[in-house]
């Protein structure tokens, strides 16, 4: 083990679902750590379509069209390809993020808008005037309300429609195991991720000796409403903002790894 390494040694919980924990982990194993995934949610396509299917076929009558995850990026354009359809030339496209951004760009599309802010209130705040405009949001079933709220406050006609589902994941008997051997560090990329972990094995299974790293402060948030406490903070609300701000934490107060037996 190279100890100069950051994360030399440290246990990292990935929480993310099996199939986007790659990139993830790659970056924490590169720094040293040891990458532990045990997912709390999967990502799962809806079991009635017909009103993505339906917004898809009239897409013609949005002004505006905002993706706030890889996943709807990807729910969205599987629809798109069944129907055959494309996007109009003079359609607005925001995108929350880098990565929704770049999942846009793979196929082709010119992004309009990224807020400086990576999260769905700072779309509002930089979109600028959407009165009497239509706007389209593919978005997981279960996500939050705040960026139609804030949009129809500003007059806007937003058809907020699921594209994929947001599922508990069935606990990962390895992950699990690894889990109470001892973790320095358990992450969460979403309100979901925490909701679930918490759902799966209990919040008073953290131990005090064990940090939670958010990448944002929506999910930061949602860990302490359920009694979490948060150690670690991304500024850039991305994987490589959470990578960044594990090192950076551990560089300035190393925390002991937990206590595991032998």
């Amino acid at each position: 083990m190279t100890t100069s390494l950051p994360l030399a040694g440290k246990r990292i919980l990935v929480t993310r679902p099996r199939a986007q924990a790659k990139y993830l982990c790659d970056r924490l194993a590169a720094l040293g750590a040891v990458p532990i995934v045990f997912p709390t949610i999967e990502i799962a396509p809806l079991e009635d379509p017909t009103a993505l299917d339906r917004a898809v076929r009239d897409l013609a009558q949005y002004q505006w069209i905002i993706f706030t995850s890889v996943n709807g990026v990807k729910a969205f354009w599987e629809r798109l390809e069944i129907a055959g359809s494309g996007l109009a030339p003079t359609q607005h496209i925001a995108a929350i993020g880098p990565a929704t951004a770049r999942a846009l760009q793979a196929h082709g599309v010119t992004v309009t808008l990224i807020p400086d802010e990576y999260i769905a209130e700072a779309i509002v705040e930089n979109i600028g005037a959407v009165q009497g405009q239509r706007i389209l949001l593919p978005r997981a079933d279960i996500a939050r309300e705040a960026l139609a709220i804030e949009l129809q406050k500003r007059g806007a006609i937003v058809d907020e429609i699921a594209a994929y589902r947001t599922l508990p994941a069935a606990p990962d008997p390895i992950g699990l195991v690894e889990l109470q051997r001892g973790v320095d560090v358990i992450t969460f990329t979403s309100s979901s991720t925490v909701r679930n972990f918490v759902a799966l094995v209990g919040r008073g299974s953290i131990p005090a000796s064990t940090c939670v790293a958010c990448i944002g402060p929506i999910t930061a948030n949602t860990a302490r409403e359920l009694g979490l406490r948060v150690d670690i903070l991304a500024s850039e609300y991305t994987m490589a903002g959470l990578v960044s701000a594990l090192t950076e934490y551990f560089a300035t107060k190393p925390l002991e790894s937990a206590r595991r037996p032998a």
